[in-house]
């Protein structure tokens, strides 16, 4: 059970970058009509959970590329490889634009919260990641808890009915371009871990627990959002409407863990990058981190909000593939098996 929950919080970690705990993730697939589509999410995500987890702990893999090839084939997987080095990249100048959006919001200027971004980054080229992302272990889950209470807090004071509307869900298709977009990180992250599973129990757990901790999550956000939609408009980061009229102290904690998620999912993306490029390049890590940099920056002056209009549902339409061979790999393994 333990180690089910253990791989529970990878699975959660995996999905909640700061593109989703500001709000804007969710706010891009979803919104209005809605709460059929979050529970074919937290339905789809679970299944994929289940079969990426079964998958690495059948072959016993401890890294992602060879449950790539298995899911959708050697040369799609060369292809998707690619894609998810692009997805790196991109995720990684949302990232610095997100740092920027956040001090936008404080009346600060945008570039202010880019350098700030950038220096940290250059510190962590030079003095080490594990301190950091040791930190993230625990700033994560409070992160988490702190959303369910602002959450749970704002919903109980607004006295929103959840269900006023549960018979109209024209956005019910929202599901599947929003777990797509998710399943390509999952199987980077979850490919790498089968040698480290050790039943069937574990994936059990962790699938389920994960599909029903995100899906609960993500309908507690979303009808908070809906509930301050005509305020959207003037917030690059859509958690901002829900806090303001919060006390201070709140407000304060929530945008240092926001702050902090983004740094970390930056942090995360640029040394995937450079562990990438130093299969082809052999430079010093701060002239290929630097490089990496100088390059992602001009693009996170397109916006927070702009920028994940346009790639998150780009992505997940790229990653629609993968889904479907995620979804359908138990029943060709099973026609396979009675040589159907």
């Amino acid at each position: 059970m333990a180690n089910g929950l253990k791989w529970t919080g990878l699975i959660i970690a995996t999905m909640v970058g700061a593109g989703y705990a500001s709000g804007r993730e969710l706010w891009e697939f979803f919104g209005f009509e809605s709460q059929l589509a979050i529970l074919l999410f937290a339905i789809l995500f679970t299944i994929s959970c289940f079969v990426i987890l079964k998958l690495s702990y059948e072959m016993q893999s401890n890294n992602y590329i060879p449950v790539l090839y298995k899911l959708i084939g050697k040369r799609a997987g060369r292809l998707y490889d690619y894609f998810i080095f692009l997805y790196l990249f991109t995720t990684l100048f949302v990232m610095i634009s997100g740092s920027g959006a956040t001090f936008k919001m404080f009346h600060l200027p945008f570039i202010a919260g880019v350098a700030l971004m950038i220096a940290g980054l250059y510190f962590v080229m030079n003095y080490g990641i594990n301190g950091i992302l040791g930190v993230n272990k625990y700033a994560l889950p409070f992160l988490i808890g702190m959303l369910l209470v602002v959450l749970g807090y704002f919903v109980y004071v607004q006295q929103i009915m959840p269900f006023g509307q549960v018979m109209q869900q024209k956005n019910w298709s929202a599901a599947i371009p929003f777990t797509s977009l998710n399943v390509l990180p999952l199987v980077a992250v979850l490919g790498a871990i089968g040698n480290q599973i050790k039943s069937d129990k574990e994936i059990w757990v962790a699938s389920i627990t994960s599909g029903i901790t995100l899906g609960g999550i993500s309908f507690l956000y979303n009808e908070s959002l809906v509930h301050v939609a005509e305020q959207l408009y003037f917030y690059d980061i859509p958690l901002f409407a829900i806090l303001h009229g919060f006390p201070m102290i709140v407000f304060v904690v929530m945008v240092i863990l926001l702050l902090f998620a983004i740094y970390t999912t930056a942090i995360t993306c640029l040394f995937g990058l450079m562990s990438r490029l130093d299969q082809w390049w052999k430079w010093d890590n701060r002239m290929l981190g630097g490089l990496i940099i100088v390059l992602a920056v001009p693009f996170a002056f397109l916006g927070f909000a702009e920028l994940i209009s346009f790639l998150y549902p780009l992505f997940g339409v790229i990653n629609l593939y993968v889904l479907l061979m995620i979804l359908i790999y138990p029943i060709i393994t099973r026609a396979e098996a009675f040589k159907i």
